[in-house]
């Protein structure tokens, strides 16, 4: 199987010039308030009107350090916090017997080739910075950044796990690799250049690594490498053509790729988002990091449902929680709240496991990269 992988391995003694969500299955905790809110919010995207200015919920104090990150302030009455603003990935029930042998992104290049033309502009894209969040369920991390708790744990006691740190050790002086990339859906893309608006025949994927989320998996991996930290990047193609076997071929390379290299700790699945509305509007969200448009990202940690799939999740949270508040602290307002809620994503798989979604199908493939640029100077700061 690893002949078949593109596998980027560098050690701190090499340092190279670089490298080259529908709704699905939600493991409930069974909360019927949860359930009850998800039903009436299900679908419905609303975004505040930027034209009248920040608004802020009742009684809510934002600081003027907050006020700068932050284009807005988003509250209940400016912003209706549906799952459709951070929709599940879609991961159906699959079994081992039918997930295909994922190939190698360079052999499936042309499969499924970037749409040209697209001169249509019967879409719309509206650019919005997720700004700060006032409303019940989300929470401030003392280091930056916060955290929407979408679980039944208090707020008090995920404020104290968070405190804990990282829940691993970085030593990477053996030069083994520590960290591994990869993409589940491996052929979402993006538009090529920033606009507001969309052709309808742009399905938001290709197989072309050089305009898909393995582009931006490069400019994490480039920064990682130039901090000597030692990785892999895992760019078999995994939900192309079966889209519904996605989670099950990459849980099978990640596992793997652990067995080989126990020294991993760190298993970051790269994504894009796809936020739109019920009359199409693609949502790009979007952050100004030293004057250029980055693609705001959002951590996704992924917590035990009671049947204990995840039997350490609260370490994937502690390391949710010290890499959002890296971000933050590095470029102000380039994040949206950790998501942490009762689904999978294969997150059981190491203590170090998160689904990061780089932007949408909105935004810029350069917006991405640039993120991904941004992202990886930050975890090389966390992790070493």
């Amino acid at each position: 199987m690893m002949e078949l992988r593109k596998v980027c391995l560098r050690s701190a003694a090499v340092i190279t010039a670089g490298v080259a969500v529908p709704l699905g299955i939600f493991r409930l905790s069974g909360s019927a308030e949860r359930l009850r809110r998800f039903a009436e919010s299900s679908g419905r995207l609303t975004v505040a009107d930027r034209s009248s200015g920040t608004e802020k919920a009742a009684g809510a104090e934002v600081s003027a350090e907050k006020e700068k990150a932050y284009p807005q302030s988003v509250g209940a009455s400016s912003l209706e916090l549906s799952l459709t603003l951070a929709p599940s990935e879609d991961e159906p029930e699959f079994s081992s017997s039918e997930i295909p042998s994922p190939l190698p992104a360079e052999d499936m290049w042309d499969e499924l080739p970037y749409p040209s033309p697209l001169d249509d502009r019967d879409g719309v894209i509206e650019r919005f910075n997720f700004g700060y969040y006032t409303d019940d369920g989300y929470f401030d991390l003392p280091s930056g950044g916060q955290v929407r708790n979408c679980t039944t744990l208090t707020e008090e006691y995920l404020l104290e796990q968070a405190a804990e740190g990282l829940p691993f050790d970085t030593d990477i002086s053996g030069g083994e690799p520590l960290v591994l990339i990869y993409h589940t859906h491996t052929t979402e893309s993006f538009e090529l250049t920033e606009r507001d608006w969309y052709d309808r025949d742009f399905t938001g994927k290709t197989t072309d690594p050089d305009k898909n989320i393995i582009s931006v998996g490069n400019c994490i991996c480039k920064e990682l490498d130039a901090a000597g930290i030692p990785y892999i990047h895992d760019t078999l193609v995994h939900d192309y053509p079966s889209y519904d076997s996605a989670y099950g071929s990459s849980r099978e390379a990640v596992q793997e790729i652990l067995e080989e290299y126990p020294s991993i700790k760190v298993c970051l699945d790269i994504h894009r988002d796809g936020i739109e509305r019920a009359d199409g509007t693609r949502v790009a969200p979007v952050a100004e990091i030293n004057g250029r448009s980055a693609a705001q990202i959002m951590i996704i940690s992924c917590a035990d449902d009671g049947s204990g799939n995840i039997p350490r999740y609260m370490e994937n949270f502690r390391f949710a929680c010290a890499l959002q508040s890296q971000v933050e602290s590095d470029w102000a307002g380039l994040t949206r709240p950790v998501l942490f809620d009762t689904r999978y994503y294969n997150q059981d798989l190491s203590t170090g496991s998160l689904l990061i979604e780089m932007g949408s199908h909105g935004n810029s493939l350069s917006e991405a990269q640039y993120s991904g640029e941004l992202l990886g100077k930050s975890l090389a700061v966390l992790l070493s």
